[in-house]
């Protein structure tokens, strides 16, 4: 029996493999083009993951302050986050790196049962993401920051900078055990080859390590810095493959 596959994307018909970079810089256009498959056809997912020792971090971290007033909370907030920016910079982290995610200003009150709400003041927050090239003195910075007026922070959250040669190498291996099973089921059926008819790709970046550090109170006379573990992180690849069985 016959099959045919209608209306696929070019960027579909051939055996080579393209990666979602490809389609985003340079889209696909829908063809009507026929494939023929004259023996059965397998469709497979494969995924592969491969691990690595991250050498970069992500964190956020800022200033929260109280007041009576609304601009007294603000101005009070400048101020130490004009500090932690300094410190922040002092460290090294360069301006590029350094990016304001949220100013917020919000009311306090205080609930009595029974009666209305009392305003008791404001509270003014003011957060920045930083990105650590050097994660072996992220410990170090984080005591920094806290030492210089930070009492929110959030993260590390790890990664690679550049993650083309481990995608590249899970594909790799997506693809080959890809054809080993595509093969197996075209034996077993009595055929001897397959051939690629579609490739379709799914990358994810994973990071099991999302350590979550609080602020703490340090004292001056501290040792040692915050222990941070990087561990590994994983990227992911999904090679979504139809092959036809030939012989």
């Amino acid at each position: 029996m016959m099959k045919r596959f209608k209306n696929l994307p070019a960027a579909l018909i051939s055996a080579s493999v393209f990666t979602a970079t490809t389609l985003t810089t340079a889209p696909a256009v829908a063809a009507d083009v026929d494939i023929d498959a004259k023996g059965p056809v397998i469709e497979l997912s494969i995924s592969e993951r491969i691990d690595s020792v991250p050498d970069t971090a992500r964190m956020s971290t800022g200033v929260t302050t109280k007041a009576p007033t609304a601009q007294q909370a603000l101005r009070d907030n400048a101020r130490k986050m004009d500090s932690l920016i300094k410190q922040i910079k002092a460290l090294g982290i360069e301006d590029k790196y350094i990016q304001t995610t949220g100013i917020n200003i919000n009311p306090e009150f205080d609930y009595q049962r029974g009666e209305e709400p009392r305003l008791t003041g404001y509270r003014a927050s003011n957060q920045v993401q930083i990105e650590v090239r050097d994660i072996e003195r992220l410990g170090e910075m984080i005591d920094a920051l806290v030492s210089a007026g930070a009492n929110n922070l959030n993260g590390p959250y790890f990664s690679l900078t550049n993650d083309g040669k481990v995608k590249a190498m899970a594909r790799k291996r997506a693809m080959e055990r890809g054809r080993e099973q595509a093969l197996d089921y075209a034996k077993l059926a009595g055929y001897s080859n397959v051939r690629i008819l579609a490739i379709s790709e799914h990358i994810s970046g994973s990071s099991p390590v999302q350590k979550r550090v609080m602020a703490r109170a340090m004292s001056a006379d501290m040792a040692e810095s915050t222990p941070v573990q990087p561990g590994q992180v994983g990227t992911g690849v999904t090679v979504h493959v139809t092959y036809e069985m030939v012989q």
